[in-house]
């Protein structure tokens, strides 16, 4: 009887022991396809021209261990729902601005030991709103349920969303925008800070960077960030990722 016991124990420790190996392997998995599934698609465009204004995309160069996470924005509502602390980023590889600061925002991370950032490409699940001839805002593309939910979630950090008229005139659409870039730190379920990165000095998406305004954008992402590490109870290590 008393051998029996000891192999009940034995098979219980060695099933407890594969299914955290197993979890253990699940993540690292998930976190290396992850970074270099987002390392070759910012780095896809390097050297490519944007159709649409004739100029070449900013040539970027992505870390191998980069932070990002890919989720849609479903899922990221879900864990906002779920009183989850973390940071996001909302951008899409062809965005001018978001290669103005990728690199600054991988840089920054790593030194604040910040393991995990989820993304969320943007580019296709937002509304887009326009001005007819008449001078009236009409929707021409709905939003996703996803966006549209995470707009209520972080309306407390996000920006209005604004059109131009060809007068120069400023129209508001009377909703709020996840602009890209947008960075987003939320704790505990609350969006409690937003940073873009961009310089105050860069007025154009595809001039030079001067080392001035990488410092400028590295201070305002370890601004933004470091809300994590003072959120008391949240963790940055390897194994529970922020």
């Amino acid at each position: 009887m008393k051998k029996s016991w000891i192999c009940f124990a034995v098979l219980i420790v060695v099933i407890i022991g594969g299914i955290f190996t197993f979890k253990v392997v699940t993540h690292y998995d998930e976190k290396i396809n992850s970074a270099e599934k987002f390392k070759k698609e910012y780095e896809s465009l390097n050297g490519k021209t944007n159709e649409k204004n004739g100029k070449e995309y900013r040539t970027v160069s992505i870390d191998k261990e980069n932070p990002f996470y890919y989720i849609s924005a479903e899922d990221l509502a879900k864990k906002i729902e779920n009183k989850e602390t973390f940071a996001v980023y909302f951008g899409f590889k062809s965005c001018p601005w978001c290669r103005s600061i990728i690199e600054d925002l991988v840089l920054t991370s790593k030194n604040l030991g910040i393991a995990r950032i989820y993304y969320v490409d943007v580019l296709d699940i937002r509304d887009t709103i326009s001005i007819d001839e008449n001078g009236e805002l009409k929707t021409t593309k709905e939003g996703s349920e996803g966006y549209k939910k995470l707009l209520t979630q972080l309306d407390s950090v996000l920006s209005d969303y604004t059109l131009t008229k060809e007068s120069g005139e400023k129209v508001s659409t009377g909703e709020k925008r996840i602009y890209a870039p947008n960075i987003v730190t939320v704790l505990k379920g609350e969006a409690k800070g937003l940073e873009t990165g961009i310089s105050e000095s860069q007025t154009d998406a595809y001039q030079e960077i001067t080392d001035e305004m990488y410092e400028e954008t590295k201070t305002k992402f370890k601004n933004v960030l470091s809300l994590l590490l003072e959120d008391e109870g949240s963790s940055c290590e390897e194994d529970t990722p922020c």
